[in-house]
């Protein structure tokens, strides 16, 4: 009786194993074909641009401020454009889903006082959507929102609390333990004070190694930087771009440039490590575009190598654009930006890099 249960027990063993292959092999070949199915290029999506404001009214603080004034010319050109705002609450839905016509998102940092007094009322009247992120720790200080006032804004239905980390420290110097003890205390707070943890990350400063974009994409649904750039169905969603706007940033004329810009669509860009370091900088940087993209030796990439902001030595063979920097970035933001004239459009994508010195 034993030797026959030995037997039986080895074909279930056997049978068990196939069954547990092919799952795996469906699974694998699943997600593959899921993975080509989103890296296709799509001529006609005209993204959604997100732009990235911090104060409102503060003139002392101009590399973060934005007027008011200034600020209802912006939402004035975008409405004459006839451009629709993005909620977010339809990110999960429909981020993979080319937007045949362009749409903006409003992103706000740091939840300073002066959105609250400033911005908020304007907002609220108009139910213009947006995403505030905030950073627990400076809640309640000078200078910056209560968590009543944050409670008041999360509970309008076009209104949308993101998760900024705990401290807003420059936490890409820090270890990574140090990090993620960032992030889970953060959670913590804002369980108890809104009795969720936000699924949409903006990292601080706009930097993160890949260390740190793994953890977010593992915690997070999505996660935002501060390169300039449009989002599109072929962008990583933990490294989603956005138009940094402030007093300088924000003329109308530069504005209505930003505002008129459209996603340069691509397969794949490397280096995944936005960290640089002696080692590693200047970086290999590499870009596969699709088949289908046109003109792509018209491409222009400009980057602030050296220091100094100047047109970029670029190389195209078939659809793949690599750039040969001749110099190191400087310490501590190293910026590179490629525009491409397409059928009157002017497409854009852009990347930043962190530089620390060992």
């Amino acid at each position: 009786m034993s030797l026959l249960l030995m037997i039986i027990r080895n074909i279930f063993s056997f049978t068990a194993s196939i069954i547990i292959l092919a799952i795996l092999n469906f699974s694998y070949t699943t997600k593959s074909n899921s993975i080509e199915n989103i890296i296709e290029y799509h001529s006609e999506e005209e993204g959604i641009l997100s732009l990235m404001y911090h104060r409102f009214n503060e003139p002392e603080y101009p590399s973060t401020n934005i007027q008011m004034e200034q600020f209802k010319k912006h939402i004035e050109i975008i409405q004459k454009l006839n451009y629709d705002f993005y909620n977010p609450i339809s990110i999960q839905n429909t981020f993979k889903n080319p937007q045949k016509k362009k749409k903006i998102l409003l992103t706000i940092d740091d939840g300073f006082l002066s959105f609250y007094q400033e911005a908020w009322p304007y907002l609220k009247k108009n139910k213009i959507p947006f995403i505030l992120f905030i950073s627990t720790e400076p809640v309640g200080r000078t200078g910056y929102m209560t968590w009543e006032q944050i409670k008041e804004i999360d509970a309008e239905q076009f209104a949308f609390i993101g998760h900024h980390s705990h401290t807003h420290e420059y936490l890409i110097e820090e270890d990574n333990s140090y990090f993620i003890s960032d992030i889970e205390k953060a959670n913590k707070i804002f369980l108890e004070k809104l009795n969720y943890i936000p699924n949409l990350y903006s990292y601080t400063f706009g930097e993160y190694s890949k260390f740190m974009k793994d953890y977010i994409s593992r915690n997070f649904d999505f996660a935002f930087g501060q390169h300039s750039g449009v989002i599109d169905v072929t962008k990583d969603k933990f490294e989603l771009p956005r138009f940094p706007i402030n007093e300088n940033y924000g003329q109308i004329e530069r504005f209505t440039s930003i505002i008129n810009s459209y996603p340069l669509q691509y397969k794949s860009l490397l280096p995944e490590e936005k960290k640089l370091t002696n080692g590693n900088n200047p970086p290999e940087f590499k870009v596969e575009f699709f088949e289908e993209q046109k003109n792509i030796k018209n491409i222009n990439c400009f980057s602030n190598e050296g220091g100094i902001w100047e047109k970029s030595d670029i190389k195209i063979s078939t659809n793949v654009l690599t750039i040969n920097f001749i110099k190191p970035f400087m310490p501590r933001t190293g910026r590179l930006n490629c525009t491409l004239n397409e059928d009157n459009k002017l497409k854009w994508f852009g990347t930043q890099f962190v530089i620390l010195e060992n």
